[in-house]
Formats: structure tokens, sequence, C-alpha cells
């Protein structure tokens, strides 16, 4: 039998969280300090302009990666060590913590997406929509920066919750814990009522 708390695989993988956590918030920011910007990098020529590819546009996209990889484990792990229990009393918090991770991870993919396709090489007529060229507001890769962090933490708390739901004491695991058979019940109270009639 399984022992509850933290195993070797376990404690990997939010180990692995971690630091694609904080290799894909140290990204974010690096992203953020790296963009392009209108008066250094944009080349107007009468109506059209053209943008070259932003150092934003790798750390960007090895931000999503890394935060890709760090939410499919730790949700997968922890998910998976949850539905293996049999209690049903706790799992509220660790669902909770699961949909916030998620709604996290994909606010913050979301604007890692469109940032890092911004910031790639916009060329002359063609732009990046409709033949114009967009430049990455200031705050984006920041707020997808703080997007990272909260996703780790969601993903640590579900997992912690999820190790702690499964290993609650009192929690009936096996034969040793069930109940006595209702037959022994039964002949108990049979034997008292018959000497309650004699």
């Amino acid at each position: 039998m399984e022992k509850p708390g933290f195993g070797g695989a376990q404690l990997a993988i939010v180990r692995a969280v971690l630091f694609l956590g904080s290799v894909a918030f140290s990204c974010c920011l690096a992203a953020e300090f790296n963009k392009s910007k209108v008066t250094r990098d944009m080349k107007v020529d009468g109506n059209r302009c053209s943008l070259p590819r932003s150092p934003a546009f790798a750390l960007g996209v090895t931000a999503l990666v890394c935060l890709s990889v760090a939410q499919i484990a730790g949700t997968t792990a922890a998910g998976a060590r949850i539905c293996s229990g049999d209690s049903r009393r706790s799992r509220a918090t660790p669902i909770a913590l699961l949909v916030l991770s998620w709604v996290s991870f994909a606010l913050a993919a979301i604007l890692l997406g469109t940032a890092s396709s911004m910031s790639n090489k916009q060329a002359y007529g063609r732009g990046w929509l409709d033949g114009d060229c967009y430049l990455v507001k200031d705050g984006v890769y920041a707020g997808s920066a703080v997007l990272a962090v909260s996703t780790v933490v969601f993903i640590l708390g579900f997992t912690f919750s999820a190790t702690r739901a499964t290993s609650l004491p009192g929690r009936r695991t096996g034969p040793s814990d069930e109940r006595p058979p209702l037959q022994a019940v039964l002949s108990v109270k049979v034997e008292e009522d018959d000497g309650a009639l004699r």
C-alpha cells in the first residue's frame, strides 16, 4: 500500500513546476524589456510599415512552452493522485484550485501567444493584421509574468491539497476498516429482543 504524503516522483514534479514557472516568469520579464518600440524599430515607407523580429518573440514562445509543460505535468500528476483516492469529502478545494490554475494558464497563454505573434517579423504591406503593423503594449508581458506566477501557485496548491485529500487520517481504504457485517449487528439485536420477551 502506498504511504500518504509526498513520494520521490511527486517531489520531482513539484521541483520541475517551480523551475519551469521561474523560467517562464523570467522570460516574460525579459520580453517586456526587449519588445519592439515605435521609435527604435518601426520603418515606414509611405503608408506601409515593417518591423523586424524582436527578441521578445523567442522569449515569449519559451515562456509559453515552459508554462504549458508545467501546467500539464503538475495538474496531471496531482489529478491522477486525487482520482485514485476514494475520499470524496475534501475534493472541493483541490478542484477549485485546479479550475483556477487552468483559467490563469489560459489567460497567460492568450496574452503570451498574441504578444509573441506581434513580436515576430512584420514585412512591408503584410503587417500583423490587415497589412498594418502592431506593437505590443506596455505591461502585456509583465501581466503574463504575473499570470505565470499565479498559475504556478495554483498548481502547487492543487498538488498539496490533492495529496492532503488522499492521505487524510480516518479515511476508509481497505477491508480492515469496514463496518461489521449486517448479520452480526442483527444477531445482537435479536438476542437482546429475545431476552426482553422472556
